[in-house]
Parts: C-alpha cells; structure tokens; sequence
C-alpha cells in the first residue's frame, strides 16, 4: 500500500526537545560510538526537516491560515536554533583527528559541505536568521494577497496568466496594467522589505568575517566547485551568445504580428497565432500524464502513480494559496510533494513537468545512506527538472490541445532561451546589491534598469509605469527569499538542453542516462554531476555557442 499524504504527521518539536536530541547525539560521540552518532544525527535531522517542509508547505497551501502561519513562525525561530546544534556537532565531528574515518563513514562529498556549512553559522547571527525568514515571509503573504481585476474577473496573480497570453493585445496590456499597478500600490512596502532583508544580510555577513554578503550567500547555496568569477564569465557567455539569437526571434515576432513595436505585454505570446494551451483541466492532465510518464519506460510512470494514488501533489489554483510552484519533500518518509497553480496555459505543462522533475530525481535517490546527499545542490538539482521539461516533448501531445504538439515544442525552446538573459540579469543584479549594501531604493531600480537594457535590449514597457522605472525585479520572489538562487537555472538549462540533443538522436538513451544521473542525488557537487552524466559544464567556453547553433537550425526549420 503506497504512503498516503493525508495520514503523515510529524510532532512540532519545541526548544527544548531539540536539545534533548541532539544532546543525545553529543552524547554518543562522548561514549565513543560514532556510528550511532552519525544514524542519530541523520535521523533527527530528517525529522526536523520533514516537520518544517509539511509547515512551510501548509503555509503555501493556504497563506491566510493563521495556525498556518502560527507554526511557519514557530518555523522560523526554530531553525536557526536547530542550524546551531547541527554546526556544533558538525564541528566536533570534522574536528576528530581521524578525518579519513569520517570520510570512510559520510563520504568525501559530505564532509566537504560540512566544511562550508561551518562558516555560514554563528550563534551571534540568529536573531538576523528569523528576522531574515520573517521578512520573507511578509513578502509571499503581501503577493498571496494581491487581488487584480481584469475584463470584469477578480484574479490573484497567479490567475492572471491567461489574460497575459491572450491573443487580444489590448486584454493582454490590461493584464499587465493591473499586475503592475499593484506593484506600484505595494511599491514602497516592497522596497521596505527588501531593503530590510539587504542590511540583515549584510549584516550577517559582517558578524561572520566577510566583507559582503556575497561570499556567504555562495556558501549557504554550497557551491563548493565554483565562484562568483566563472558566473561571471557565463553571463558574458550568454550575454555574447544568446542575447543576439533572442534579439533576432522578438524582432521576427514583431514583424510577423505587423507591430511597429513590440511591448513587454506582447512577449508572454510567443506563438502568433496564440500560445498553445493545456488539452484540457487539471483532472485531464493528471490522467494524460500517467500514460506520457509510462510510454517514457523506465520506472518515471510507477513513481507518478504513486505520487497521484499517494495525495501527493497540489496543482489547482485557488484564493489565499502562495504563487509559484515548487517540489518539496519529506526525508522521514521518502516520499516528494508536488505545488503548482494550474491556470489553463501552457505554463501549466511546464511548471508540472518541470517539477516532476525535482521529484522523480529526489524519489530516486531517497535510499542514498544520509540525508546530505537525498538533494543535490540547487544548480545540479535544476537539472532533472528542465531535463524532463525537454524528454516529454515525444509524448506532449497528450499534454497540449489537439494538432498543437510542434507548435508547442517551438514555442518551449523560445520560451528556455529567452529565460536565459532574464535569468542572468537577475543574477547580476543582485550581485551589484550586495557589492553596495547601502543603495537606496531608488538606486537599486535604477541598477535594474541598466542591467535590463544590457541583457533584454528589445524590452520596452510603453506605459507600465512601474517596471519601466525599474521595478520588474520585485515580482521574482527568489531575489527576496532565495539570494543569487537564480544562476542556478542557467547553468541546468545550459545542461538540460544538452539531453535535448542527445533525445533527438536517441530518446530511450537520454531517458536512460538521465534517470542514472537522478540516482546519483546529491553525492558529488555540480560540475562532478554533470561530468557523471556526461554532458560539458557551462563554465566551458564555447558550450552555449553550439546550443544556439543547433537551436537556430531547429526554428529556421519547423
């Protein structure tokens, strides 16, 4: 009988029982007996992880709960105080002088991500810790909240997506009118927030020895392979390659549809003739997508039954959930949890698809011996979810209305690289904030500004106020809650387009190397991942270069 969603319970833990906890962890290791103390440190912290994901996704679920929010705040001041005991035995642990037994025992891999994981902690620093988490929060609560209406519907934002894809150019700039006029009302309150969360950072960073956040932000992520320097050279890589293919492709819809220019509203219609849509409602797609999952092979369709038979996923849009969606998991039980916000377009497809990405690959690697090594860092991680975007594409069609399947394809291969230059001005800008702390709020829309006609020249806001003075940057809810977790989708396209090419040629393949990488989880960092699957890193020169090239053969050709 597979595990049911609606039967897990996990204790709220209080202070005082997470010290009881981990004390007995220090205690084991008092007696000598690291063995045990390794197996009772892995399970307690699959507890605590699995108690906080079930809360922050409960907050998800419904943001205007207020037990939900009562325990995401029991959350946030818990986790820093569990962040402490686990640095602590960290600590003593990579202190035994007998560092090779260590390894021998948790793998070189996990000690290596201990080591960074011990400088991103101090107890002086936990109170910034649930400041941080606390603001955070505040802003998912604002935009949860938000309430936009459009050609007589009331709509969060979620729910404005159709509109924003509507063949009517005038809907499809109302669409955007309403989205940013509530950005301009909340405008300086976001800037608040944000501000806030700069000067904690910093803050933070400051009490820790460094002298910006940046560093730690790079730590805390547990980027052990690379640095800011090889970011930097992919954004020129994508700045030298794909920005001038993107350039092209609006300039071609802009011709096609006849504008005499093309506006920010006119770039969420990549298809001319409309975007295709889902082929039908969210029960529909649930069922086409467990015989797309089985005609891939493999054991894809046996997990997504389960996932489904299980209660695991949460997919319709609704009033008071969260926006986004996002895959979390529950490492006492082994088992992924599926968030979306269906919405009727073709976003639907991807975000699904890409988010049983993340679960098929945690599903995969759930029996890997601690719980360090269940999910890979966020860049690698990245991976398995735009990998599978790009492996359904042979079955899809059951996925997309009708006759519509190649359209559909185009159009997801424009929509990845068009992502690309947005994501890496993302990257970038926060790398400028966090270089200058002390920016106003008006500088930093102002930093935005020229980043975006750096990296999307063709973008022109017309009339939208708001983004056109630089505010776009306050919708990605990652520079507010997951700092230079951006990047990471990047470098995971640059990889996941790579099994697109090998798919092309050889699909059962693909699929085969890419569910052996999945297996893989967390045990080596990015770039041993990706040698593993044996795809080329996008910090080599020259690997988006042959992308692009294989890219603009397949839309000069469909």
């Amino acid at each position: 009988m597979s595990i049911q969603f609606a039967d897990l319970t996990f204790p709220p833990p209080s202070a005082e029982s997470l010290d009881a906890a981990f004390g007995a962890v220090s205690a084991l290791l008092d007696e000598g007996d690291r063995a045990q103390a390794l197996a009772r440190f892995d399970a307690e912290r699959r507890a605590y992880d699995s108690w906080a994901s079930m809360v922050a996704l409960r907050f998800s679920q419904d943001t205007t709960s207020q037990q939900a929010r009562s325990d995401r705040d029991l959350a946030d001041r818990l986790t820093p105080h569990v962040t402490e005991l686990e640095v602590a035995i960290k600590r003593r642990l990579l202190d035994d002088p007998d560092r090779a037994g260590l390894a021998t025992a948790i793998g070189t891999h996990t000690v290596r991500l201990w080591e960074t994981d011990i400088t991103t902690f101090d107890p002086r620093i936990r109170e910034a810790l649930e400041e941080e988490a606390r603001l955070g929060a505040d802003y998912t609560a604002l935009l949860a909240a938000a309430r936009v209406t459009v050609q007589g519907q009331t709509v969060n934002l979620s729910g404005l997506a159709p509109f924003a894809e509507h063949p009517d150019r005038a809907v499809r700039h109302e669409a955007e009118k309403a989205r940013w006029d509530f950005f301009a009302a909340n405008g300086p309150e976001l800037d608040r927030i944000y501000d806030q969360l700069v000067r904690v950072r910093h803050g933070m960073a400051r009490t820790l020895g460094y002298d910006t956040y940046t560093p730690l932000g790079y730590r805390r992520m547990r980027r052990v392979d690379y640095g800011p320097e090889d970011v930097a050279r992919f954004r020129d890589d994508v700045l030298a390659h794909i920005v001038p293919l993107v350039s092209a492709i609006m300039e071609n819809r802009r011709l096609t549809m006849n504008w005499d220019r093309l506006h920010f509203w006119d770039e969420s219609l990549i298809d001319p003739l409309g975007n295709p849509k889902p082929a039908g409602d969210h029960d529909l797609l649930l069922e086409r997508a467990q015989t797309m999952f089985d005609r891939m092979g493999g054991d894809l369709g046996a997990f997504y039954r389960q996932m489904v038979a299980g209660g695991f996923l949460d997919l319709r849009n609704r009033e008071g959930k969260a926006g986004g969606g996002f895959c979390t998991a529950f490492p006492s039980v082994g088992m992924p949890f599926i968030f979306a916000n269906f919405n009727g377009t073709q976003h639907d497809i991807t975000v699904f698809t890409h988010e049983m990405g993340h679960a098929y690959q945690n599903w995969k690697s759930r029996d890997l011996p601690g719980i360090d090594l269940l999910w890979p860092t966020m860049d690698a991680a990245e991976i398995h979810s735009m990998a599978l975007e790009f492996l359904t594409w042979p079955q899809i069609d059951l996925m997309v209305e009708e006759g519509l399947a190649d359209r559909f394809r185009r159009m997801h291969l424009i929509g990845s690289l068009s992502f690309l230059p947005y994501a890496v001005c993302v990257d970038h800008f926060q790398h400028e904030i966090y270089a200058n702390p002390d920016m106003t709020a008006a500088e930093r829309h102002e930093t935005w500004q020229r980043l975006e006609k750096l990296y999307l020249p063709w973008r022109d806001y017309g009339d939208l106020s708001w983004p056109a003075g630089g505010g776009r940057w306050q919708a990605q809810g990652h520079i507010y809650r997951s700092p230079f977790y951006y990047i990471d989708y990047t470098l995971a396209l640059c990889c996941a387009m790579q099994f697109w090419l090998h798919s092309r040629a050889d699909q059962a393949g693909a699929m085969a190397i890419y569910a052996d990488l999945c297996a893989l989880g967390g045990s080596q960092p990015f770039t041993g991942l990706v040698d593993a699957a044996g795809l080329i890193s996008p910090f080599k020169q020259g690997t988006l270069a042959d992308i692009v090239q294989e890219a603009d053969r397949f839309l000069h050709t469909r």
